[in-house]
């Protein structure tokens, strides 16, 4: 009876004894609002992304995990536009503001408004942001000029932002869409850009504006929108060809093959891209269909190549 009893016992541990937890995977498509008409995607902390909003301005805040969010930043009557934008590890969203020439700065947690910066009066297209330790730079489609948001001690913002022209190789094409995405190497110390109308990639100086070609040894990028350097390798979102190019730079990035494409059938004109894990996340602007207030919007995960 003993021996009965205790084996009883050992089945019904066995049964009881759960097995284990296998974690529900990250989404591969990420509904967005409708009617959103989104252009730029930036990580936040842990499992957080933000996309911005081109006719309103405002922000959503999502989970890369649950594909579930909500708006952060609430819609204005016209007065702001979101394009691209890059969260600090302060707890700060650096956005661009398109055709207003602004760019503005949220509290990440919140929502709200810290800062707002006119950087130009002229025509222009406010497209791109990178945050380093000492500046966010953003980027003027129309314009061959950088603009820098100088950051104090502890990361304080200034009252007024500063103009960096560019200068060296970089030459400015008349009536096109010229320097759109730009990321930053890990030191700050220098800034890559790409040419959304002659497919060239550059390094700049940041001190100088000085942009040095990265050759690629005839190829180029073309249509080439938001970027990611990921170590030694840069990722160009090539918006209407509906893929992303794969960059292998040289050490000294004076140089660079063009490896691969990234596609997804998925893709509806992807316009920038961010990085979690050994996934990118690129945001389906769908400029090729007329918005409407039920259109919809995606988020697309593919692999890193």
């Amino acid at each position: 009876m003993l021996r009965r009893f205790a084996l009883l016992m050992i089945s019904v541990a066995a049964v009881a004894v759960p097995g284990p937890v296998t974690a529900a995977p990250f989404p591969d498509v990420i509904e967005l609002p409708d009617g959103f008409q989104p252009e730029g995607i930036a990580s936040g902390p842990g499992t957080t992304f933000f996309v911005g909003s081109i006719p309103t301005g405002a922000v959503y805040r999502g989970d890369f995990r649950t594909g579930q969010g909500a708006i952060l930043v609430p819609p204005t009557d016209g007065e702001r536009s979101a394009i691209g934008l890059k969260a600090d590890p302060r707890g700060r969203l650096f956005v661009a503001g398109g055709g207003t020439g602004q760019a503005y700065v949220y509290d990440a947690r919140t929502g709200d408004p810290m800062q707002a910066y006119q950087l130009t009066t002229d025509p222009a297209f406010i497209n791109d942001v990178v945050v380093t330790e000492d500046a966010a730079w953003f980027t003027d489609s129309f314009n061959p000029v950088l603009y820098r948001v100088p950051l104090g001690p502890g990361g304080t913002l200034p009252p007024v932002a500063q103009a960096v022209p560019l200068s060296g190789d970089y030459v400015h094409v008349p009536n096109a869409f010229n320097v759109n995405g730009i990321d930053a190497t890990p030191d700050g110390g220098t800034l890559v850009v790409v040419n959304s109308e002659t497919g060239q990639l550059f390094t700049v100086d940041p001190a100088t504006g000085e942009a040095t070609e990265i050759d690629l040894g005839g190829d180029t990028v073309t249509n080439g929108d938001g970027i990611l350097l990921d170590g030694k390798t840069l990722y160009v979102v090539r918006n209407f060809q509906n893929r992303i190019a794969v960059v292998g730079l040289a050490p000294d990035l004076t140089g660079g093959t063009l490896v691969s494409h990234i596609t997804d059938d998925d893709f509806d004109i992807p316009t920038t891209v961010a990085e979690h894990g050994s996934a990118l996340y690129a945001v389906n602007s769908r400029f090729s269909t007329p918005p409407e207030d039920d259109t919809e919007y995606q988020v697309v995960r593919v692999g890193k190549a």
